[in-house]
């Protein structure tokens, strides 16, 4: 079977977002019960994390001339547990390509990977943390509250888990890991409980991006509400996340994975595959096959979540870096998900074969679609079955017709190309990401 021609979809959505980042960050602080709170002079942490939070940069500039305002002192501490290779040199790496950098901010970035265990959990296990954050007089982080992507519970994605495996530095986030799925979402809470204690955290700024990758809105969390107040945040990130509008494919193609998309390179809360050892998957939506094609070069070589896709690209295995998929994975205790699938030459052969295998024999009826990565799903390339299903459908809209897509020389396609406003897009155009 050969690849059908493909039309392009735009998901017409009604969701909120902020026009004025800095404006609104700098009112959320001010409004904030902190904001009385803090005294001149007061040494303030302000923990950032490893994922692509849009305007990332923005909102720490914002964060720090907010508490400089006020006569204190603030700093960046790195809250990425095990990212970055478990190391200072990679955590402030990858700081300084989200635009957080000494010279950027004009404030001290630490990266130290040296924790201090500061109690222990009902479950009689030590909490870890961040010595650069527990010296501070003042910790607050920037947190985007999200799905998980490796368990379902009351706190997932968020500040929670910041101060718990984020601050919690290496030995922090191999605590829960080791317990899997478990130390996640039944260990985690206990352990934050001991941190509120036992150390100087006073509030956190929830970030809620919408289904286009763009800032619905922040809120400053205080310490007091925060354990009540992060699950209903969660229950606002669910509903705003993107989604893909069909709940059953034969094939997907992606055109990249990488953890700048997904802290599981693959969000299994788009394409329905959780892959948790021991877990129940309740596949929503179902897809039989899917196709990666590449690894993001902001991924540094952590593939983690390739084992997601069912076939894969010679060339997005060959970008894999070991040393710290490895980290990753070993650390997280997540292993399933970052299985190496079989790999071809190029696109074409890896389509091809999840061509043959999508159990979708009937050419006229095979229900295809291509992304550029499990984030940006406002633009879909679809096939003739689905473009027909749309027609009818108010939330698509169907911006081009059927045609097909041809393969470069090398037999692969152009995917910046093909999705000009996506990450692989701007980043061809020069225009970051």
């Amino acid at each position: 079977m050969e690849p059908p021609p493909f039309g392009l979809l735009r998901q017409v959505q009604n969701q909120p977002e902020l026009t004025d980042i800095a404006s609104a960050v700098r009112q959320a602080w001010e409004s904030s019960a902190l904001a009385s709170r803090l005294k001149p002079g007061q040494t303030v942490a302000i923990g950032c994390g490893s994922r692509g939070i849009v305007s990332i940069d923005t909102m720490a500039r914002e964060t720090i001339a907010f508490f400089k305002s006020k006569g204190c002192k603030p700093f960046i501490v790195s809250a990425m547990g095990s990212h970055g290779g478990a190391n200072s040199k990679g955590q402030r790496e990858l700081l300084g390509e989200y635009g957080i950098s000494e010279e950027k901010l004009g404030v001290p970035v630490k990266t130290d990977m040296t924790s201090t265990v500061i109690g222990q959990t009902t479950f009689n296990e030590p909490v870890h943390w961040d010595a650069n954050a527990l010296a501070a007089d003042v910790v607050v982080t920037l947190s985007r509250i999200k799905p998980h992507t490796d368990f379902r519970g009351r706190y997932e994605s968020g500040i929670v888990k910041m101060l718990v495996i984020g601050l919690g530095k290496r030995e922090g986030a191999s605590q829960h890991h080791q317990w899997g799925y478990l130390g996640l979402r039944d260990r985690m809470p206990q352990a934050v409980r001991v941190i509120m204690e036992k150390t100087n955290f006073q509030a956190g700024l929830a970030i809620l991006e919408n289904a286009r990758e763009k800032t619905a809105r922040v809120e400053v969390v205080d310490k007091a509400d925060l354990l009540d107040r992060e699950p209903l945040l969660l229950d606002e990130a669910r509903s705003l996340m993107g989604r893909l509008p069909f709940h059953q494919l034969d094939m997907l193609v992606i055109g990249e994975i990488g953890k700048n998309y997904s802290g599981a390179g693959i969000d299994p809360n788009v394409v329905g595959r959780l892959l948790v050892e021991t877990m129940v998957e309740d596949p929503n939506p179902s897809i039989t096959r899917i196709c990666a094609l590449d690894l993001s070069p902001e991924s540094h070589g952590n593939g983690t979540g390739v084992g997601i896709a069912d076939l894969t690209t010679q060339r997005l295995l060959d970008s894999i870096d070991p040393v710290p998929f490895r980290m990753n994975n070993l650390t997280a205790c997540f292993l399933w998900r970052s299985k190496l699938p079989l790999a071809f030459p190029n696109d074409r052969d890896c389509i091809q074969a999840g061509l043959d295998t999508c159990w979708q024999p009937i050419f006229n009826n095979l229900r295809m679609a291509i992304i550029p990565n499990s984030l940006e799903l406002e633009w879909i390339w679809a096939s003739p079955t689905l473009l027909e299903e749309a027609a009818s459908r108010k939330d698509l809209r169907v911006e081009k017709p059927a045609s097909p897509l041809a393969f470069d020389p090398q037999g692969n396609w152009d995917i910046p190309a093909l999705f000009p406003h996506s990450v692989p897009g701007r980043r061809n155009t020069g225009k970051g990401h």
